[in-house]
């Protein structure tokens, strides 16, 4: 067999002749026969990724030799060697390289080379290479799989490389390493009781989880229900020296607790500025020693108290000096006018007073307001005892000095901001009347079902009240429309929010129009039971769309209710919910659309003499389509309505669809719901419901003539049509019927 020139091999040193015969002839040489053409064609098969790891790639598919670095390995199993031998012949072949025929090219085929310390020591063609510690077997007459020992060798870098890179963040504390200030505001993101739990942890837990910081304020209102009444002990006497703001509304399981420790507990919390104890069954010693030990309290809020009484009252006079909030609501049966007397002639800081259901009103308390003018928020409601003269007297005091030309008494403005005055059945017109010019400051007023006022008092006030932004005037029977009126044209229209004239009956479209127009910011309206129609729900959806569009989702920019109002159809309604889903995109395309050809026409001049009488055309405008119209425009601001409750669950899912920005759901919705009305109509006037039909309507058109006769009275339009008790019916405006 003929061999490569000695030119190709390159033997190491010691290396014997004999082992580098053999080559391999290509297809191109002579015909190979017997175990040399089994081995010509012979793939080398890769038995261990070792192999793969010290560069040695596959062979090829097909029979042809290799070009690049190869080899062809064995694995004896012979239980008689050691773990995997190589068997090394000289026949077979260990050179891989070029043929003779290629090797005048550029040589890049490496040759190997076989080293002396493969072969065994007594010269035998036999050598022995012991297998990698990865593919030793781990049982016996058993390998491990390439794919487990990749993973396992794998995972065993990355831990290497992760020990080595990180070694000092394996096990770190990083709670430890945050400052403390860090550490604090990461916890005051926890409820009283989660700290408390927290505080269980460690040592130092229990000092953080205690620290003055996280409770300053001292709320039961979210859990009040479900903490014991050890538990709240327990917490008011470890952060009691920290709490400034402490709310134990309704922790009546604290009425045992008040009696055993009543003492303690007050000592504990010796810093307190606001303290909440509305019906927490507190017992008077406790409340006392509360008071007594806590002279910075500015905020003292005793609602429902049934015990308090003068006694209490005269402790707040004498202990708390910068008392600013006074809440007595409902506390009506030991407290007198005495004791609140003293309370607002010692704190000169009041500045809020609610003593609602307070049937002790006499003219001495109110001399005593009069005279330290601070408060801004004065609480009467449910007032029995209050009358005329004490209107009188907080407005100009007990005997004020006249001015000759007005014949008003010459005293200082109230600071009133806030007024209440609601189910003060003893007060009329002429109480009320003695407020108009003395209250500029006044914000809120509420004077619901004091049901002797009439028009003159209130359109009186509301003249001398410029900031005026919420009036409550709620089933006031003797209003009329000039009431809102005079409200439109007041100086406090621009400012007004909301509007409660609920069950006022002979209130309806023609000032509610006036109203609507004149009061750009309204938030709210109140309007069920009384006689305003489609026409006023029209206004109002034209008043909405002035406040313009945008690009973000829309938002409830007035809530309106009217339900039980009988002339407020379907119809109105659905031009609510039709309002709420309008959104000019065609207007706003058609005016960019526009635009170029207003510049271009206003752009030709006529031709000057010394051009050409050939004009040349400017390019025509892009259509719609290719305008920059390319954002979606929502309304800013839509309308919540309440109304009949037949309705009210359609309009509720049509107002959550225009609030996701779902506009072309919310229109399918709206366009089905009326065609499902119209059905249910057409179904009503066959028959027998026809006759019923035609004489409702014969009802109504005497009900509307007799409306005309009362409508010089009071103001009246067209549409100011009387209800037909629990009936529903159309409206009527100027002879137009809606729907």
């Amino acid at each position: 067999m003929a061999s490569f020139p000695p030119d190709e091999i390159i033997p190491a040193q010691g290396t014997s002749s004999d082992s580098m015969s053999g080559a391999i002839r290509t297809e191109d040489g002579p015909k190979l026969k017997g175990h040399q053409r089994l081995l010509n064609r012979l793939q080398r098969m890769t038995s261990t990724p070792s192999l793969e790891q010290i560069g040695r790639s596959r062979s090829s598919s097909t029979g042809l030799r290799r070009v690049g670095k190869g080899t062809m390995s064995c694995i004896s199993l012979s239980s008689t060697l050691s773990h995997g031998q190589c068997w090394e012949s000289s026949s077979s072949p260990q050179i891989y390289g070029k043929s003779p025929h290629d090797r005048h090219d550029e040589d890049t085929g490496p040759i190997r080379i076989v080293e002396t310390e493969l072969l065994p020591p007594n010269g035998s063609k036999q050598a022995t290479i012991a297998l990698p510690a990865e593919m030793r077997p781990c049982s016996r007459g058993s390998l491990l799989k390439s794919t487990d020992i990749l993973v396992k060798a794998d995972a065993a870098l990355d831990e290497s490389v992760l020990s080595e890179a990180l070694p000092e963040n394996q096990n770190k504390n990083y709670w430890d390493t945050l400052p403390v200030e860090v550490q604090l505001r990461i916890l005051s993101c926890l409820m009283p009781k989660e700290l408390a739990r927290a505080a269980r942890v460690s040592k130092t837990w229990h000092t953080l989880c205690f620290d003055g910081q996280l409770w300053t304020k001292f709320d039961t209102s979210t859990f009040y229900s479900s903490i014991s009444r050890e538990a709240l002990v327990g917490l008011i006497f470890s952060a009691g020296p920290f709490i400034k703001y402490l709310n134990m509304r309704g922790c009546i399981q604290m009425e045992k607790a008040w009696l055993e420790h009543g003492e303690q507990l007050a000592d504990a919390c010796r810093n307190l500025a606001s303290i909440n104890l509305e019906d927490c069954h507190i017992d008077n010693m406790t409340l006392t020693f509360l008071l007594v030990r806590n002279p910075g309290l500015v905020r003292i809020s005793m609602g429902a108290h049934s015990t308090i009484s003068n006694s209490e009252l005269n402790v707040i006079s004498k202990s708390c000096p910068l008392l600013e909030y006074l809440d007595l609501s409902w506390c009506r049966n030991l407290i007198s006018a005495k004791g609140l007397k003293r309370v607002v002639r010692s704190c000169h800081q009041l500045k809020e007073l609610r003593i609602g259901e307070f049937r002790a009103v006499d003219n001495e308390f109110m001399q005593a307001l009069f005279e330290t003018n601070t408060l801004e928020t004065l609480i009467l409601s449910h007032c029995s005892a209050l009358t005329d003269d004490s209107l009188k007297i907080l407005s100009h005091g007990s005997d004020p000095k006249i001015d000759i030309l007005t014949g008003r008494p010459i005293v200082p403005a109230r600071t009133l901001k806030h007024l209440d005055l609601s189910r003060c059945r003893g007060i009329s017109d002429v109480g009320i009347g003695h407020l108009a010019g003395f209250t500029p400051e006044l914000e809120s007023l509420q004077l619901s079902f004091c049901s002797s006022l009439g028009n003159d008092s209130i359109t009186n006030l509301i003249r001398t009240t410029p900031r005026l932004a919420r009036l409550d005037i709620e089933e006031l029977e003797e209003l009329t429309n000039n009431v809102l009126i005079a409200l439109s044209k007041a100086p406090c229209a621009s400012r007004l929010e909301h509007l409660n004239i609920s069950y006022c009956e002979k209130l309806g479209d023609t000032g509610m129009m006036q109203v609507l127009k004149n009061c750009p910011n309204l938030r709210s309206l109140d309007l069920d039971n009384t006689r305003v129609s489609d026409i006023t729900l029209m206004e109002m959806c034209t008043q909405m769309r002035k406040r313009g569009f945008g690009v973000k989702l829309p938002k409830c920019g007035l809530r309106v209710a009217v339900f039980d109002c009988g002339n407020v159809t379907w119809g109105g309604v659905r031009e609510v919910l039709s309002n709420n889903t309008f959104v000019p995109r065609f207007a706003e395309a058609e005016a960019l659309a526009t635009k170029p050809e207003e510049e271009s026409e206003s752009g030709l001049s006529s031709p000057s003499s010394s051009t050409s009488s050939v004009t040349i055309l400017p390019p025509p405008p892009p259509p719609p389509e290719t305008t920059q119209f390319t954002a979606d425009l929502y309304p800013n601001e839509i309308i919540q309505l309440k109304c009949f409750y037949g309705w009210q669950q359609t309009v509720d899912r049509h107002t959550k669809r225009v609030l996701d920005g779902n506009l072309g759901a919310a229109m399918r919705l709206e366009r089905k719901w009326a065609n499902c009305m119209i059905a249910n109509e057409e179904a009503e006037a066959g028959g027998a419901g026809a006759r019923r039909r035609r004489r409702r309507a014969r009802d109504a058109e005497m009900l509307y003539n007799l409306d005309d006769d009362d409508d010089a009275e009071y103001g009246y339009g067209p549409a100011g049509l009387a209800s037909l008790g629990n009936r529903r019916r159309r409206a009527r405006s100027g002879g137009c019927v809606v729907m």
